[in-house]
């Protein structure tokens, strides 16, 4: 017999955001926003597991907890374009667009049975019967408090810091001509449509709603639940000998079961002495028949531990029903979904009970505003502190709404997420500063991952300054138009120290760096200059600035400041009566000669190109070449950190970054510590962030100060794959400060990754508090860029050559890489 769904529908009507069924019960919808997966540790989920027992015990006797949560299966779609999107941006939108991935969305409703209701039963439903009016009138007191029920409810559950709350709205329950409301989304499983879409329901041969056949798995006998629970469990695809990677309990039936389906949790809160005084009766009559049958002596003696544990430990006993519903499009996959759902049962060590005669009545219990019309003989008893075992702890991988950051992907599906690892973490109080280091040995992923950050940040506006060795940065930094400073003696390094940009004038700073890069090119690192010689090389550049003010033909580098040395200073020192033991200019300009014209470094402070290195927003410093060189490499440092120092302190209100690869060994002998230190302690106060990166932790700790400046002073560390760190892996969890959560999550890094998809994972983790693993999963022109595969780089270089340009040459080499597979 066919039924209208207004007609059948058992909701009366929603008032003041309570749904009214035509039985007279009361509901409260509230949609839930949990944590997200694999962030929480062993603490946080016995907190939030505590919590949900402490609201739970808050409701009033007669009173439903409902947690419904929602997946459906989606496809990424990418947002509007960007007005001068780059190439890279559009690449990566392109090879995610149609991603597959699981949305969630969770719903909690409180209700509050009428005190005239019957209990429902499978036998006795408003699926087939039901009143057109309340069977008692609800006054303004019920409401009122039953609503402070719900938000002591409410505010237990936010006061945790883990979740939020919020409470849908008339508009948001019920439908409108163009939208459709919760109620009737759940009655016709519109699978996140806003769109209103009527379906036919029908309950014969199974479940079916439109085109969707559905199957419903039931949880809600005691023999069939598993002999233990808790809060979380051992995630084994991500643990390993040395540590346990955990997931919530119930996370099986949540985002990892990879299908269409609607997870149901009910908790039913009865009269705790009511509750007690029939299980007194119950204990009494199996104590009569105990010696007539073995059932009757276990079940006594299960009922007489269950009403000992009730009194001396003051549990709640409650009734609990745990079901999926389950669906597909396709009826043939009706087979695939049933393995599915059975295989994420059995993980719980649970029994599935695929319900047949019971569905109807049990999918009618499930739309909002109907939870008290739950069959009662689908109920279990059970304690408030094992019911909440079974409940859905998280959600799916949420995007930052901050316009900073990069894109990287969800650890389940790859589906793409904006992360912010700089201002976000700062504006919640979780960082302290932006400082970042990043450590993976050779091919975890490490430069490919940097080449990925790098590029997400000259996107935002940023100022990049980097340091490498290896030329991994070669591809983006030409794919960008930046400046690369590399060495080779067909083209050797050569910076212009003494040009001033645009609209730039000689103040202190400039003054005090080319006086420190002077000195450091005049005295030994274990010969000290004298107070008069620092006094008199501030005199001569004074002097020279005034003389190229004067004669603007004069072109600034350091051959015009040497003549001047030698044809004007000599003679206005002589004239001021300095004496050659308070500053030996002859011995000046001998020492300084090689970089004089004709000198074997004449060419090295005497650029005529890329002279505004202030105003280019990504310059890369190639020093594999020199890294041993004993005069190129202390010039060329100098000349890095006066040009980072000097984008710090002028560049107001713009994002700095300096990113220092395999260099440190370097660096710190040639007595760099003390400008790392510095640009650590200090690049946070002018809107900065300093970035190391390393194969190996002892780079950083084999220097004192390194050490404490960078580790002290970053509080955002991302490893990559340290599998073969296992084993001894404590002692950089000490150093790192790494918590046995942290350690966890940082051993499963590739440990199950998707054979079907090419990506390596990363972890990322903020100040302690905040932690996740992600996918670094990139579009195929994104991977042409970043590559560091010699063979691969070549390809790009020759495809360059041929196009023109290295955006023409990577979209040519994509596509013919397409078009091969």
């Amino acid at each position: 017999m066919e039924k209208l769904i207004d007609q059948a529908l058992p909701v009366f009507d929603i008032e003041h955001d309570c749904i009214i069924s035509k039985q007279g019960d009361m509901t409260l919808a509230f949609e839930l926003t949990l944590p997200e997966i694999f962030s929480l540790s062993q603490q946080q989920y016995e907190i939030l597991h505590q919590r949900w027992v402490k609201a739970i015990k808050i409701l009033p006797a007669g009173s439903i907890c409902h947690k419904q949560d929602w997946f459906l299966e989606k496809n990424f779609i990418p947002g509007p374009k960007r007005p001068q999107q780059s190439f890279l941006s559009q690449s990566s939108d392109s090879f995610f667009s149609g991603r597959p991935y699981l949305d969630h969305t969770c719903y909690v409703m409180l209700t509050k049975k009428a005190a005239s209701r019957k209990p429902a039963s499978s036998l006795a439903s408003n699926l087939i019967s039901g009143s057109p009016f309340p069977a008692e009138l609800l006054d303004e007191q019920a409401l009122h408090d039953f609503s402070d029920s719900a938000l002591q409810f409410k505010r237990i559950l936010v006061d945790s810091g883990l979740c939020q709350m919020r409470q849908l709205t008339d508009q948001e329950l019920w439908s409108s001509r163009s939208q459709s409301g919760l109620i009737e989304r759940y009655a016709y499983l519109q699978a996140g449509e806003k769109a209103r879409l009527v379906r036919d329901i029908e309950f014969k041969d199974g479940l079916r709603v439109g085109d969707r056949h559905c199957q419903l798995y039931s949880l809600a006998d005691l023999q069939d639940m598993p002999a233990q629970c808790g809060p979380w469990a051992r995630y084994e695809k991500y643990s390993s000998t040395s540590s346990d990677f955990i997931t919530g309990f119930a996370s099986c039936l949540g985002l990892l079961l990879d299908c269409n389906h609607i997870f149901n949790q009910y908790v039913l809160i009865e009269d705790t002495a009511a509750t007690l005084k029939k299980l007194e009766s119950k204990r009494l009559r199996l104590q009569s028949l105990s010696l007539h049958a073995r059932e009757n002596a276990l079940a006594l003696e299960a009922t007489n531990e269950f009403l000992n544990e009730a009194i001396s430990q003051q549990r709640l006993p409650v009734k609990a029903h745990f079901n999926v519903l389950a669906w597909t499009e396709n009826k043939n996959h009706l087979k695939d979904l049933k393995s599915k759902v059975s295989s994420a049962l059995a993980q719980l060590d649970a029994v599935a009970k695929v319900e047949t005669v019971g569905a109807p009545q049990l999918f009618w219990a499930g739309i909002p505003g109907n939870q008290a019309d739950l069959p009662m003989n689908e109920t279990f008893d059970t304690f408030a502190e094992q019911a909440a075992c079974f409940l859905n702890l998280e959600t799916s991988y949420r995007s930052s709404p901050s316009p900073v950051g990069l894109r990287l992907g969800d650890r389940l599906t790859g589906k793409p997420v904006q992360v912010d690892l700089s201002d976000e973490p700062i504006e919640l109080g979780i960082c302290t500063n932006r400082n970042k280091f990043i450590i993976g040995p050779s091919g975890s992923g490490k430069s490919f991952f940097t080449n990925h950050l790098v590029r997400s940040y000259y996107e935002t506006g940023a100022h990049i300054v980097l340091v490498d060795v290896g030329h991994s940065y070669k591809g983006l930094c030409e794919l960008l138009g930046g400046y690369y400073f590399t060495y080779s003696e067909q083209t050797p390094l050569c910076f212009n120290p003494f040009h001033l940009s645009s609209g730039q004038t000689l103040d202190t700073e400039k003054k005090e760096s080319i006086k420190t890069l002077l000195v450091a090119l005049w005295k030994r690192d274990d010969e000290r200059y004298k107070r008069s010689e620092y006094v008199a090389l501030s005199n001569a550049l004074s002097a020279y600035y005034e003389h190229l003010d004067r004669d603007p033909n004069v072109f600034p580098c350091f051959d015009s400041f040497y003549v001047f040395l030698r044809d004007e200073f000599g003679a206005q020192i002589d004239a001021d009566g300095v004496k050659e033991s308070d500053f030996d200019l002859h011995n000046f300009l001998y020492v300084l000669r090689p970089y004089f014209r004709g000198g074997d470094y004449d060419y090295l402070l005497n650029a005529t190109q890329n002279l505004d290195l202030l105003n280019e927003r990504i310059i890369v410093f190639e020093l594999d070449a020199i890294q041993n060189h004993p005069v190129l490499f202390p010039v060329v440092t100098l000349i890095i950190m006066e040009v980072f120092i000097s984008k710090m302190r002028r560049l107001i209100g713009i994002r700095k970054l300096i990113l220092i690869e395999e260099a440190w060994k370097a660096i710190a002998k040639e007595g760099m510590a003390q400008y790392v230190q510095y640009v650590f302690k200090t690049v946070r106060k002018f809107f900065g962030e300093a970035i190391v990166v390393t194969q190996e932790i002892e780079d950083i700790i084999s220097s004192p100060v390194v050490k404490q400046a960078i580790i002290n002073n970053s509080d955002c560390k991302i490893l990559l794959d340290q599998s073969k760190y296992q084993n001894k892996f404590e002692d950089i969890q000490k150093l790192l400060g790494l918590t046995e959560n942290e350690k966890a999550q940082t051993l499963s890094v590739n440990k199950a990754n998707d054979p079907l998809r090419k990506y390596k994972e990363v972890f990322i983790s903020l100040a302690g508090a905040v932690s996740r693993v992600y996918r670094t999963e990139v579009s195929l022109e994104e991977y042409l860029c970043y590559t560091t595969e010699q063979t691969e780089k070549l390809k790009v270089e020759q495809f360059t050559r041929q196009h023109g340009s290295v955006q023409k040459g990577i979209a040519a080499l994509a596509a013919q890489m397409r078009q091969n597979k």
